[in-house]
């Protein structure tokens, strides 16, 4: 099952990755028509004890650093976050300070239940990830996690998407948790932060406020790179849900809809 598909770096035009369940990474060199199992991951030492999230044992989270083209980073439920430094040979878990309430040993070196990562537009050594036991940032490439729940009206959530230019910038959906998976509160509301997530604003106008029972999957959020930034949102009852203005207004763009796995933009130039 393939859970994202990710390209290169820029000057890499036919080389594509792709993340699937369970956990294992592809690359394509000739632009997908063939594709060649990472094996430095399905060997790792600690694959034997992998665990299934509620969704499977997926990789659903490829992040390549666009500066350091031999650095590559995963999301995998229910394992965390690796990292490589050579391009996909070897991976090292990445997972300090993050925590794993549904196990007994609350901070292990893997088990953690990453539900999607991005890196910063700006600064590489910045990422940040929506968790299942809440919304983390790192400074120094993944080494260290802090978590930057505190003013969000849950830390559980699963869509992330960062800002294409400002750094420290980027949205949320959070959810009521992982037994009743709607909007917090009954309050569908995409919440942005500009300073890495020491504070929150909510982006509500124009969004259900009262009573919704919404919710997202992990790729339903993104951005877009025009000069006001655009961020989109699908849901998993099929509605669309724009705003051309950073968060600030939204319309709806589509409803009735099959349920809205992966929302993702382009921009076409002549």
């Amino acid at each position: 099952m393939v859970w994202h598909v990710a390209p290169g770096h820029s000057n890499e035009s036919e080389v594509v990755y792709s993340g699937v369940a369970p956990a294992a990474l592809f690359r394509s060199d000739d632009g997908g028509s063939s594709w060649k199992l990472n094996e430095g991951l399905n060997s790792h030492p600690t694959r034997p004890e992998w665990q299934p999230g509620a969704g499977g044992l997926c990789l659903h989270s490829i992040v390549i650093d666009s500066p350091n083209q031999r650095r590559i980073y995963l999301g995998i439920s229910a394992v965390g976050v690796l990292k490589s430094e050579d391009e996909g040979e070897s991976w090292v878990l990445k997972n300090r300070n993050v925590r794993a309430d549904f196990l007994p040993t609350k901070h292990p070196e893997f088990g953690q239940c990453v539900h999607k990562l991005v890196i910063d537009a700006a600064n590489t050594e910045c990422l940040y990830q929506q968790n299942h036991c809440g919304v983390y940032r790192s400074e120094d490439g993944a080494e260290n996690w802090s978590e930057i729940s505190k003013g969000l009206p849950s830390g559980f959530g699963f869509p992330m998407a960062s800002h294409p230019r400002k750094s420290r910038t980027f949205f949320v959906v959070p959810e009521e948790g992982d037994f009743f998976r709607v909007a917090a509160n009954r309050e569908f509301v995409v919440y942005g932060t500009s300073n890495g997530g020491k504070s929150w604003t909510k982006h509500g106008q124009g969004l259900p406020s009262k009573d919704a029972f919404l919710g997202c999957y992990r790729e339903g959020l993104a951005t877009d790179w025009l000069d006001r930034v655009g961020i989109y949102v699908g849901t998993r009852t099929g509605q669309l849900l724009s705003s051309v203005n950073e968060g600030k207004m939204w319309r709806v763009l589509a409803q009735w809809l099959p349920p809205i796995y992966s929302v993702s933009t382009a921009t076409l130039t002549e």
